[in-house]
């Protein structure tokens, strides 16, 4: 396992983290099977774990939770709020009077009395950087994080909210948590570089782009992912972008097996590439999975290799752009562009 700084931060942090969406009903992962999962990836070396409040209600927390206990100081523990927390308007956001709620929820299941990465789900648009920012700065001097980060944020907001603890301040996001895989190369162009200029750390996620990466889904196959059953869209071939996408994946398949790496190896191997990338995320569902997704921990890509991989997907591309969620809202809804 390698181990890289988190953003300024002194932290070390394995290179591929383990993130816990699919602990609970999002996953159907039992506590048990969790468990295992969380042994197995901090017997390999991973240090970092990461989860939100939404997953699955809490249960991915509550079971994170149970897993690390005992051990709480080996783990560095990330957890998310902002993403609605049930029907309640103000149960959701990044406003003062909902973070702090959260947070203390968020121990609660995690039965801990902090953590070490409190993170932004989503950029929250009624709210201001100032009264965000000043509410973690706040959480962060109580104690009960130690360090406060941002996820899927645009490049733009990133920019902002550095000006604005600044020019108010207050703590900083010390990280940025985006969507990074092969074929979602979009932050290249814009979130990586703000990124590098400010010293974050950036913790990827969908490295496997929801299953399209893992191997599983080839052409002539019927596509059984998990992902694919509840986001059925994402995966349906009559759709231009799934096309490209699935074009893609047979050509970077047979460029692994002529680098002789797995479609996994190929895919972590080329996130953790980037120098602005600190860890990858990786969300195994089972135990199999995990340890398919360990054997890429050491995996460094030859510049051949990732010369080959531009010419399949060129750099700063995004081949499903509707899927991005750093997406500017008149981007997608033309009555917000319109007078």
């Amino acid at each position: 396992m390698q181990y890289r700084t988190l953003g300024h931060t002194g932290v070390q942090v394995s290179s591929l983290a383990l993130g816990a969406m699919n602990f609970g009903a999002i996953g159907r992962t039992t506590q048990a099977e969790a468990t295992a999962i969380v042994d197995a990836a901090l017997d390999a070396g991973i240090n970092l774990i990461d989860t939100a409040d939404m997953y699955s209600d809490g249960e991915s927390e509550e079971m994170v939770g149970k897993a690390i206990a005992g051990r709480r100081d080996d783990i560095v523990l990330a957890t998310k709020a902002t993403m609605p927390m049930g029907d309640e308007r103000n149960h959701r956001g990044s406003s003062r009077r909902w973070l702090v709620t959260a947070l203390d929820d968020s121990l609660r299941r995690l039965g801990v009395d902090h953590v070490d990465l409190y993170q932004m789900h989503r950029w929250d648009p009624t709210t201001s950087d100032e009264e965000t920012l000043s509410a973690l700065t706040d959480l962060q001097r109580a104690g009960k994080i130690r360090y406060f980060g941002s996820s899927t944020f645009p490049a733009h907001r990133i920019v902002q909210a550095q000006w604005a603890a600044r020019e108010h301040h207050l703590g900083r996001y010390v990280t940025e948590q985006p969507s990074y895989s092969v074929l979602q190369r979009g932050i290249e162009s814009h979130v990586l570089p703000v990124t590098e200029q400010y010293g974050l750390g950036v913790l990827v996620w969908s490295p496997l782009a929801s299953g399209w990466l893992s191997g599983a889904v080839r052409a002539g196959r019927e596509i059984t992912t998990s992902r694919s059953t509840f986001m059925p869209q994402r995966f349906d071939l009559t759709v231009p972008a799934n096309r490209a996408r699935l074009d893609a994946v047979e050509q970077l398949a047979q460029l692994a097996d002529d680098a002789g790496l797995t479609m996994i190896q190929l895919a972590l191997g080329f996130v953790t590439a980037h120098p602005a990338v600190t860890s990858a995320l990786i969300g195994p569902r089972t135990l199999d999975h995990l340890h398919a997704q360990l054997a890429a921990a050491d995996t460094v890509l030859s510049a051949d290799v990732l010369d080959a991989i531009d010419a399949v997907v060129a750099p700063g591309t995004d081949l499903a752009a509707d899927e991005k969620f750093d997406t500017p809202p008149a981007l997608l809804d033309p009555a917000l562009r319109r007078r």
